[in-house]
């Protein structure tokens, strides 16, 4: 019986990638790990993070005595949703900026020839109302021209139907995202009350006013070029391995297995010790910690540090939980300098340190993609490899 974990710690850059010149040239100076530490000095204590890689990393401190090293964004952009496709085993491919005012026709037509009935709600505005229930329009919370949401009364059209719908307009546009995603408690009256354009030519609904999130929302990600069947998760599931989702990867990564979509990081680090300490048998645990993803949205310090004393503590006092044979990975998947002067994620380069009682001490250098964690995971249980990655199981253990 063996376990391997993943916790990403969410947004924990350690520096700007080099190619960030061509996604956002400000952001060349960000480094969120590095900033918060100054701004924060002696009231960041992190030792034990520190201590298996960080300091190495950050400060050419001697090498611990686990493994460690770094990590490139293969993923265009900095996303926590595609990071965790990346993550998982499949680098989604290069995406284009659309917005429904270009592409709203495409869209019409291939749903109505998937049986949908397609109509305009509004005059001279490029939102489609599908069977009366679903809005199909612009993504008004993320960068413009990322991401159509598809946004549903479940009152109206269940989850399950919502999500097939989804996936017809996923394959027919070639956005970062289409999001498909709904409650009970609102009504499609009042989702169409909320479509408004934020920017010139960007129509969509202004989802919080809709009364969409809460109490059973349900939401359904879709990446472009992204191959999920043959990501870790779903190799797992076919292959019999139970695979929890535990935190925001409940969202982000699809699975069969156990899963909870827990904010709190307190109450999230409780659930994964709890789920693990009562399993009993082969299991995989990936973990997002958002919070941390949350504090440099809001650019707060002192939250950020304060979420990262937490988690330096929970990962100390989790680690002798770990049988012989177990591994753990802690990771990030972007930056989010809290310092820099946006909200915005920042494209850097991600640490990667992993502690086990059969681990050894090795650098495993920097890896061209962050793919190389979920190749290593199915590596680790012995099921069929990734779409991409290149696993570094047999540099960390001695088999």
């Amino acid at each position: 019986m063996a376990k391997m974990t993943l916790v990403v710690i969410d947004s924990f850059g350690i520096g700007a990638m080099d190619d960030c010149e061509k996604y956002v040239p400000a952001d060349c100076s960000a480094n969120t790990f590095k900033h918060i530490r100054e701004k924060k000095q002696d009231e960041l204590q992190i030792p034990f993070l520190y201590g298996l890689g960080i300091g190495t990393l950050v400060d050419g401190n001697p090498a611990p005595r686990n493994a460690y090293g770094y990590a490139k964004l293969a993923h265009h952009g900095a996303d926590t949703y595609l990071g965790h496709q990346e993550i998982v085993g499949s680098c989604p491919k290069k995406s284009n900026k659309r917005l429904m005012i270009d592409i709203h026709s495409t869209i019409k037509e291939a749903l109505e020839a998937g049986g949908y009935d397609v109509t305009y709600p509004f005059d001279d505005c490029p939102v489609l109302l599908v069977n009366e229930a679903v809005v199909v329009a612009d993504n008004l919370e993320s960068a413009v021209g990322n991401i159509i949401n598809v946004t549903a009364d479940f009152n109206k059209m269940p989850f399950n139907e919502v999500k097939n719908l989804g996936k017809v307009v996923r394959e027919n546009v070639d956005t970062t995202r289409v999001i498909a995603f709904g409650g009970p408690h609102t009504s499609i009256h009042h989702i169409l009350a909320c479509v408004k354009e934020k920017n010139k030519d960007q129509w969509g609904v202004d989802t919080p006013k809709a009364g969409v999130y809460g109490k059973d929302y349900d939401v359904f990600h879709m990446g472009y070029g992204v191959d999920i069947d043959n990501q870790f998760p779903m190799i797992a599931a076919r292959n019999g391995l139970k695979v929890y989702r535990l935190g925001k990867t409940a969202d982000v990564i699809h699975g069969t297995g156990p899963e909870s979509s827990i904010v709190n990081t307190t109450d999230l680090l409780e659930k994964v010790t709890q789920a693990y300490v009562l399993e009993n048998d082969n299991a995989a645990f990936l973990v997002n910690i958002q919070e941390t993803d949350l504090a440099g949205h809001s650019e707060d310090v002192d939250w950020y540090c304060d979420l990262l004393n937490e988690t330096d503590k929970w990962v100390k006092g989790f680690i002798p939980n770990m049988g012989d044979d177990d591994i753990l990975i802690i990771m990030a998947d972007h930056g989010n300098d809290p310092t820099i002067g946006h909200s915005n994620h920042t494209r850097e380069y991600i640490p990667i340190m992993v502690v086990g009682e059969k681990v050894k001490a090795a650098n495993i250098g920097l890896r061209e993609t962050m793919a190389d964690v979920g190749a290593t995971f199915s590596d680790f249980f012995g099921i069929p490899k990734t779409a991409e990655g290149t696993s570094f199981l047999s540099e960390i253990i001695d088999r």
